[in-house]
């Protein structure tokens, strides 16, 4: 890691040194040197990040494609579930609705009516 943050060490000092051109790096007070370190600490982190990103997104892994297919899997049983549920509950409010307007017999039984159910009515 030293060789990564040396060069950010004197990128650093380069800019500071190049903004002012008055102060040495040397006079800076701890807490800014600590926050340069941090910075510079940060910068190998994010180049780390962006080398191991880039290498998987060109060379996906068997391991994260399994794990999308899985979920691809399971998105799928879940929406499938949610259109039956959705479509469950519209049809007990229609049928409440027309238990309401066809005095008490239900909707449902008025639909069946017409595949040649007979729905007991005298």
């Amino acid at each position: 890691m030293t060789t990564t943050s040396q060069p950010v060490d004197n990128a650093l000092g380069a800019s500071q040194t190049s903004g002012t051109g008055a102060q040495p790096p040397e006079s800076l007070s701890p807490l800014e040197q600590e926050v340069l370190d941090e910075y510079a600490r940060l910068v190998g982190n994010l180049n780390n990040l962006s080398t191991l990103l880039s290498e998987l997104s060109t060379n996906p892994s068997a391991e994260i494609l399994d794990a999308l297919r899985r979920l691809e899997r399971k998105t799928s049983l879940v929406f499938t579930l949610l259109k039956s549920s959705v479509y469950s509950i519209v049809m007990n409010q229609q049928a409440f609705s027309g238990a309401e307007s066809d005095g008490g017999y239900g909707g449902a039984v008025g639909q069946m009516a017409g595949f040649g159910v007979e729905d007991g009515r005298q």
